[in-house]
């Protein structure tokens, strides 16, 4: 392969994982929106509830389905790469049947066993009813991702940014109106803001069901219109069906796990502080209207620059793969080298932003104007770095058929997290600071891990100063400058709404300036980058390139 080929085909799939980026970042604001008038329904300690609730989902849907789509784009872009497309078609088969019975079976055990998980393991009984409404979620959204995962292992990003997009739509409109109803109808129940979190989790079932249905139609219009390429006899012998269900089992088994073990922390969190928080006395409004700061406000706001890195891990992997099945070692690290920066280029400046104007974002979105909140979202801000990078690296130790290696880190790390939450907790009482602290060196300690291992395996070093160095130096002048900014026109106009969307742009264009003066990007790199030539004309429009 060319070298020029190998910047096509690198741009082509970071053009991919950006549509799917792009998607991400709309469900997150979306997300953020529907919380607002969510929180205001149902209050912290019905957040705190919904929260609880979620992390128990969350970890059900890890177990039993959430790395299908991963597991099935990686199968089916290897078999493409040889043109063996009716294995493709059974891989396909295979993952319906193994979403079908792994989302029944974790469906039914939430539905049976919530009361006592949420008794015995969270010490939040009102936690149960979100949870139990929520949990038929599990089996749609198994077979639902199969059908993503087909897609993107095409190299189609489309279907799945869609149906993510409809997924949300109809999950807040549902959720919001599900709140207040709920809140309305059940007032003189003892714990009313329990009923409203379960108004929150029928939105995610209603939105889940809504994507469900518009993939279901594109399969059958896909499927419709290339009926004789999809029947079309391969030259190589089929697969065995015995080969198939292995090779996805032996996929699945360490993503689920690496992803398992990841998403664990928030767990820990919860039920070291509901157990820790009551031991000192807190009661469980108390402890969970800490809990809806710290998960409903917090992590909901870190969470979405993250959407960048998943999405760009997501359409990477097959790429990788694909790359690596034609022995193109060249292709693989230039991949890892232009995501990795990218993803960079995005998360430092957001993490630095997130720390500069805390609290009037805070006040904007939530009405919250407490210094725990804001403290939380400062101390916390560099969790948004940690995470995105974490989430990239371990995306290319599954490309690399290095998935245990993920799985290792991220159980090292939890060990860590574990160990220091519950010291900050019990015996230095730093609350909830201790779980952001926490959060953030969780993220640090996987990065540390992949990163050596990628190096060690593949024997790659990306680069540091215009990666690391120069966005953070660009990031942390752009910083200062949005809080003057900021606090210039508070000052002066009395409103900080104005402050604000008069900092953002300028903090934008400060940015995107620096990285330019300072060449941390290169006239080389923007071309493979999303919109990158038309940034390139318009750089050398102005003589700044």
């Amino acid at each position: 392969m060319s070298n020029n080929k190998e910047k096509s085909d690198s741009g082509n799939f970071l053009v991919q994982g950006s549509i799917l980026a792009a998607a991400g970042i709309i469900v997150r604001f979306i997300g953020l929106l529907y919380k607002i008038p969510m929180t205001r329904a149902i209050g912290d300690e019905g957040i705190g509830y919904y929260n609880t609730a979620y992390e128990i989902y969350n970890i059900g849907l890890i177990l039993s389905s959430y790395s299908l789509p991963l597991a099935i784009s990686k199968l089916i872009a290897a078999r493409r790469v040889h043109g063996k497309n009716q294995d493709v078609q059974r891989v396909f088969k295979a993952g319906l049947l193994f979403g079908l019975v792994a989302g029944g079976l974790m469906t039914l055990f939430l539905l049976f066993g919530a009361d006592w998980i949420t008794v015995h393991i969270f010490n939040s009984p009102n936690s149960a009813l979100p949870l139990k409404v929520m949990a038929p979620t599990i089996l749609v959204f198994s077979i639902m991702g199969v059908v993503r995962g087909y897609f993107q292992g095409l190299g189609n990003m489309v279907p799945t940014s869609i149906s993510q997009v409809i997924e949300q739509v109809v999950n807040a409109v549902i959720s919001v109106a599900a709140s207040f109803a709920f809140m309305h109808w059940f007032a003189n129940r003892e714990t009313p803001a329990a009923y409203g979190a379960a108004g929150g989790t029928l939105g995610t079932l209603s939105g889940a069901l809504a994507a469900f249905v518009f993939l279901t139609l594109l399969m059958f219009l896909y499927r419709k219109q290339n009926a004789k390429a999809l029947h079309r006899p391969q030259e190589d012998r089929l697969e065995s069906w015995n080969h198939v269900y292995t090779a996805l089992f032996l996929t699945l088994t360490p993503i689920i796990l690496s992803q398992f073990v990841y998403q664990l922390s928030g767990s820990v969190d919860n039920s070291m502080f509901g157990f820790l928080m009551s031991g000192k006395g807190l009661t469980e409004k108390e402890r969970l209207s800490l809990l809806g700061i710290y998960g409903g406000k917090y992590r909901l706001l870190s969470n979405v620059p993250v959407a960048v890195a998943s999405s760009l891990g997501t359409s990477m992997i097959p790429s990788i793969v694909r790359s690596r099945a034609q022995k193109n070692r060249t292709d693989v690290m230039y991949k890892i080298r232009l995501t990795i920066k990218f993803n960079m280029l995005i998360a430092i400046p957001c993490a630095f932003g997130m720390a500069a104007l805390a609290s009037p974002v805070l006040r904007l979105i939530f009405r919250d104007s407490r210094d725990l909140t804001r403290n939380l979202l400062m101390l916390g801000a560099p969790a948004v770095i940690f995470f995105s990078l974490s989430t990239v690296t371990n995306a290319v130790l599954q490309g690399i058929d290095l998935m245990r290696k993920s799985v290792t880190h991220s159980a090292i790390s939890l060990v860590i997290h574990a160990a220091l939450v519950y010291v900050m907790l019990k015996y230095l009482n730093l609350g909830v600071y201790g779980l952001v602290i926490g959060n953030v060196t969780f993220a640090l300690v996987v990065c540390v891990l992949n990163w050596h291992a990628i190096g060690k395996a593949l024997r790659y070093r990306q680069e540091v100063k215009t990666t690391f160095l120069l966005p953070c130096a660009c990031a942390a002048v752009m910083g200062v400058i949005a809080f003057l900014v900021y606090s210039l026109v508070n000052n002066v106009t009395g409103y900080y709404q104005i402050g604000l969307l008069i900092s953002v742009p300028v903090a934008m264009v400060v940015y995107g300036l620096l990285i330019v003066l300072t060449k941390a990007v290169t006239a080389e790199e923007l071309p493979d980058m999303p919109f990158g030539m038309r940034i390139l004309r318009l750089c050398r429009k102005f003589h700044l390139m």
